[in-house]
């Protein structure tokens, strides 16, 4: 089993990563390498989650073999070795052979080390340009790219030159390294601690609120008022940019110079915006340079830009809405059931996918009303609790993980425990638990997070490129702290064992930490503390009231503005429910009518074709034969019936005298005062 199961765990998070980025982009429409960079940086940070527990139990098993092989009080060149155990040293099924995790590390930690500082941000602003070339998106992304590596240029410079100077600093190249490394930790660690202590109150809340089925309700409500403003809005805006790209396509003609431009621009429009705008084309007129102002290159970027956001945007809110009405509807039906003496359930409308038959065959209609109405609350709380408990040991295990004489973390204690009968199975799952905790608590808290509509992880295959890059870029700067934190936790780093014995091939590659030992003694120790006033802030909910206080509307149970969203999501639900039911009432008539009268019709509508057909052909000979004779006529005729006709429903109000608005076909309210104005009362 050498080296199986690293190979295994390394098969197994490919296709985990690649599961997510399935769920979150869109691997038809975005660019194949906007898709391999984020896999990338996904997976290599999973990967070093679920490969860190197996450097453990190897480093443990190195630790033994060096204690039975030499005595109490004989060193091993640099380490100390601990008293030789009685029980003798097993090797462990997923024993690494020495050599190559030293490797490995190496080549996972540089690679996202490079993906987060240098190709990560290149692609970011390499996606959100609106060049038309690869040439100049990628001087765009350079020249927005500049000020970001100067600045780390310029510190690094400064840095060199200070230690130049310096006579008391003799630095080699490792060390070097590590101050490199340190300092990429520090932040990440900065980032870290911040995200670990939303994620560790909130986690275990968000499982147990998901027990209370009024309370998922009442935020589903919530957030369908909140996300129909945001469907309007992205509506609105949508509009207007397809209204510019009309100008703009009505001003550069077929035979300008920028008019490749203008075709990649409609190509990135929705069908019915290209289909409206191709009817308004009249490429047979040649474009006048001296008669005419035109837009320049540098605008049209700009516009292009503009519509793959805007068309983004508004995709992404029509789908989300989709999604949160599925999940209302199941909210109100499960509400309806608790009460069902049947104990079967029973959707208000059929699932709109096809389902399983393997799953229908299981999940019969009694499973589920047992599942949704009975057992799924009792599973959440008890989950939470669990989700709980984990929590308080790693907020106790972070404020007290430097304490080596008696060892306090809890983490360390189970491990320290298992490594005395050399137990390595739980050794294993002790670490996987443990980090995977850690892992979920950061990670999911990057899901959750959106910065306004720049940064935003959508499921169901509406993430943009650029949000997908940046949360690669978060996932490789904030891995490397979070294991060196657990590793800390569980006391298998030197630095804070105190101890000079085998470092874990992990450790061994960041190098040590005493180069810098304000950084090593002081800030990894000392500011994971701050996860409990992290705690205790999301518990309390401060950041979601100060969002409230600043405008923006978040979920809370105390406040009158969250009652109104409420009431006013219920109402858009309600009425997209009606909509839907009367949808499915047309539908099923219809079904109806055609299995009963459906060999009837099919017979009237073959009679009714054949006598279409032939007299259209009829009257297309006769209108061949009239508009040869006399075309211009006809037209003329044609134009003056037009201009006398006028329609039944005649209202003065809607009057719009406007050519320039009648031809931009948007929506202009008259109202009174214009129609009053046009019959001038208000003069003398």
């Amino acid at each position: 089993m050498s080296g199986a199961a690293l190979g295994l765990e390394i098969v197994f998070v490919f296709f985990l990563a690649l599961f997510l980025l399935h769920r979150y982009g869109d691997f038809k429409k975005q660019h194949r390498l906007v898709i391999i960079a984020t896999l990338l940086a996904w997976y290599l940070c999973f990967l070093i989650v679920f490969i860190l527990p197996l450097d453990v139990s190897t480093t443990i098993y190195n630790r033994c073999k060096l204690a039975v092989n030499s005595s109490p009080a004989e060193s091993n060149g640099s380490y100390v070795t601990p008293a030789p155990s009685k029980q003798k040293c097993f090797k462990p099924w997923s024993y690494i052979p020495t050599g190559i995790m030293p490797i490995f590390w190496r080549v996972v930690y540089w690679t996202s080390q490079f993906l987060t500082w240098i190709l990560l941000p290149f692609m970011q602003s390499y996606a959100r340009s609106g060049g038309f070339s690869i040439t100049g998106k990628i001087k765009t992304a350079l020249i927005e790219n500049a000020i970001y590596y100067g600045t780390y240029l310029l510190i690094f410079g400064a840095f060199l030159i200070y230690v130049a100077v310096n006579p008391n600093f003799n630095l080699q190249w490792n060390q070097l390294q590590t101050i490199g490394i340190a300092a990429a930790n520090t932040w990440g660690l900065f980032l870290l601690v911040l995200l670990l202590g939303y994620g560790l109150v909130e986690i275990p809340r968000s499982h147990w609120n998901g027990a209370k089925r009024g309370y998922l309700l009442m935020k589903t409500y919530f957030k369908a008022a909140k996300l129909m403003t945001e469907k309007a809005d992205a509506e609105e805006n949508l509009e207007d940019i397809m209204e510019e790209v009309r100008k703009v396509s009505e001003s550069i003609k077929y035979n300008h110079p920028l008019r490749k431009c203008v075709d990649t621009i409609l190509k990135k429009c929705p069908a019915e915006y290209q289909e409206r705008m191709g009817r308004n084309m009249d490429d047979y007129e040649d474009f006048d340079e001296r008669q005419n102002s035109y837009p320049s290159e540098k605008s049209l970027v700009k516009l292009h830009k503009q519509v793959i956001y805007s068309v983004q945007r508004h995709r992404r809110t029509q789908v989300q809405w989709q999604i949160l009405l599925e999940q209302a509807f199941y909210l109100e039906d499960v509400a309806k059931n608790e009460t069902s003496a049947t104990r079967q359930f029973v959707h208000t409308f059929h699932s709109q996918e096809p389902e399983n038959k393997i799953i229908q065959y299981f999940y019969t209609p009694t499973v589920e009303w047992y599942w949704e109405c009975l057992l799924r609350p009792w599973f959440y709380r008890v989950l939470a609790v669990v989700l709980a408990m984990f929590s308080v040991i790693v907020v106790w295990s972070e404020c007290t993980f430097f304490s080596t004489n008696p060892v306090l973390s809890l983490f360390a204690v189970f491990i320290q425990l298992a490594e005395k009968t050399y137990n390595y199975i739980y050794i294993e799952m002790a670490c996987f638990l443990t980090i995977f905790f850690l892992s979920i608590c950061v990670y999911s808290t990057v899901f959750r997070i959106r910065v306004f509509n720049y940064y935003y992880l959508a499921s169901h295959h509406q993430t943009d490129a650029y949000s997908l890059l940046f949360s690669g870029m978060l996932f490789c700067r904030l891995t490397p702290p979070l294991c060196l934190n657990f590793l800390g936790l569980t006391h298998m780093d030197a630095t804070i064992s105190h101890k000079n014995t085998q470092p874990t091939a992990y450790t061994s590659i960041m190098g040590s930490m005493r180069v810098l030992s304000f950084i090593a003694d002081g800030f990894y120790i000392y500011y994971p503390m701050l996860v409990v006033i992290l705690c205790i802030a999301t518990y309390f909910s401060l950041g979601t009231r100060c969002l409230n206080l600043l405008g923006f509307q978040q979920f809370m149970g105390d406040s009158e503005m969250t009652s109104d969203l409420i009431d006013e999501g219920k109402e858009l639900i309600q009425r997209e429910k009606r909509k839907r039911q009367r949808q499915e009432e047309g539908e099923n008539r219809r079904r109806e009518w055609k299995e009963r009268y459906g060999n009837r019709d099919d017979s009237t509508r073959n009679r009714v074709v054949q006598k279409e057909s032939s007299f259209s052909e009829i009257s297309t000979n006769r209108s061949l034969s009239k508009y040869t004779r006399s075309n211009g006529r006809t037209e003329r005729d044609r134009i003056e019936l037009l201009q006398d006709a006028e329609p039944l429903d005649f209202n003065a109000d809607s009057i719009n005298d406007d050519p320039l608005e009648s031809d931009l076909g948007r929506y202009q309210p008259g109202g009174r005062y214009l129609s009053m104005s046009r019959s001038k009362i208000f003069e003398d």
